[in-house]
């Protein structure tokens, strides 16, 4: 069976795969430790926060790193990562930076 006529059921299941995401605030006004608080209670099943730091990006402006597993065997679960993480009160952005298969 070729890749294009795979079923989703019949694909073989990455795993866990670690990844980071920097989160861009919408002003330097944005408070980021209540950004860092907000990510527990929106992270969906299937993803364990291993760490968030913030780091300075330039002229004042500073962003949230955060460090995540993703458990790839549950349909969906990246998606419903990067919505919750674009539904953050202050979160202007959500770009995942690296990945990596554990």
């Amino acid at each position: 069976m070729n890749a294009t006529n795979a079923d989703s059921k019949d694909r073989d299941p990455m795993g866990k795969i670690a990844t980071t995401y920097d989160l861009m605030p919408e002003s330097t006004d944005v408070p980021l430790d209540d950004v860092v608080k907000a990510l527990k209670g929106v992270i969906p099943e299937g993803v364990q926060m291993i760490e968030a730091k913030i780091e300075p990006v330039a002229f004042g402006l500073k962003k949230v790193v955060v460090f995540f597993v993703v458990d790839d065997t549950i349909d969906g679960v990246g998606g419903a990562l990067e919505d919750a993480l674009h539904s953050i009160p202050g979160v202007e952005n959500a770009e995942c930076t690296s990945s990596a298969l554990l």
